[in-house]
């Protein structure tokens, strides 16, 4: 089972001194970047780094993991046959606009997982959504199969690709916000947000973590390190999130010893979806670190 997965920091493959940076940062998982991060002149240079890199990486427990290039790309099957041997736990796949993309993938790991002794879908995936296609596309690729865990959201490539303007209040990119946690939710994947850009702006990443959460998601991709204790804390059920949630459970659960079913707490109605939605949120908050220092919603 793939752990929760709070905040996924990108670094460069082809810098040792940022990734070995990343390893010591209480990101829950490190993406080590061949895409965007490395110039196709570097791609081969970059790889044999990645591989050094991740072999010198001290234990810990972030997520290994490697954004590969999109698979409409050259670079894609030497990405995963150069860079298996750094034992990732999981690849990104951007750019992903279909499940026959990731099947693709799929049948390549399967083949290296086979030749390495491995149990078939040890390495996971985790497949980012950035175009109209993609978004169109949603509900088969989250049912890409087994091996699949986690789907996020790219929305400065989304909106691109549609001519939006981004905007700091993030009208344009709801749709497929919304569209792409409820296909995750269909499926029981971890819907994992978009980046943040505006580096400066912590009020801003820390408003649209909250809100984030409030819709779903489960994460959020950072680009810089700085980010990462700012968005765990967000995706991270707070002191008095999780009494609430445990006084609630008890409430319901007393009713239903007692041959009652739904009941009324404080003077709000409480049925079996938000009792089951308070176990999810005492289940996110044993995942995570301590929750004294946790953020409150």
């Amino acid at each position: 089972m793939t752990p929760r997965l709070r905040s996924l920091l990108f670094t460069p493959a082809d810098s040792p001194r940022k990734m070995a940076k990343g390893a010591t940062l209480p990101a829950d998982a490190i993406i080590a970047d061949l895409e965007d991060a490395v110039a196709p002149s570097r791609k081969q240079e970059a790889r044999a780094l990645l591989v050094e890199s991740f072999q010198g990486l001290p234990e810990g427990p972030a997520l290994r993991c490697i954004r590969i290039n999109p698979v409409d790309s050259p670079f894609w099957p030497d990405d995963l046959l150069a860079t298996f041997a750094a034992e990732p736990s999981c690849y990104v796949v951007p750019k992903v606009e279909s499940a026959a993309e990731l099947h693709l993938v799929d049948r390549q790991l399967t083949g290296l997982e086979q030749k390495a002794g491995l149990p078939v879908g040890t390495v996971r995936l985790l497949a980012i959504v950035e175009t109209a296609a993609g978004v169109m596309n949603l509900r088969e690729i989250a049912g890409a199969g087994s091996r699949l865990a986690a789907m996020a959201l790219g929305a400065e490539d989304f909106a691109a690709d549609t001519g939006a303007l981004r905007t700091r209040e993030g009208w344009e990119v709801f749709y497929a916000r919304s569209a792409l946690v409820t296909a995750a939710a269909a499926f029981g994947l971890q819907a994992i947000d978009t980046v943040y850009t505006d580096l400066a702006d912590d009020a801003g990443l820390a408003a649209e973590c909250a809100a984030m959460r409030k819709m779903g998601f489960r994460g959020k991709l950072a680009i810089h390190p700085r980010q990462v204790e700012m968005i765990n804390a967000a995706f991270t059920p707070g002191r008095a999130e999780v009494e609430a949630a445990r006084r609630l459970i008890a409430v319901f659960e007393a009713h239903e010893r007692a041959g009652r079913g739904v009941c009324v707490l404080d003077g709000k109605m409480v049925d079996l979806p938000i009792y089951r939605a308070a176990q999810d949120l005492l289940a996110r908050a044993a995942e995570g670190p301590d929750v004294e220092g946790a953020a409150q919603a």
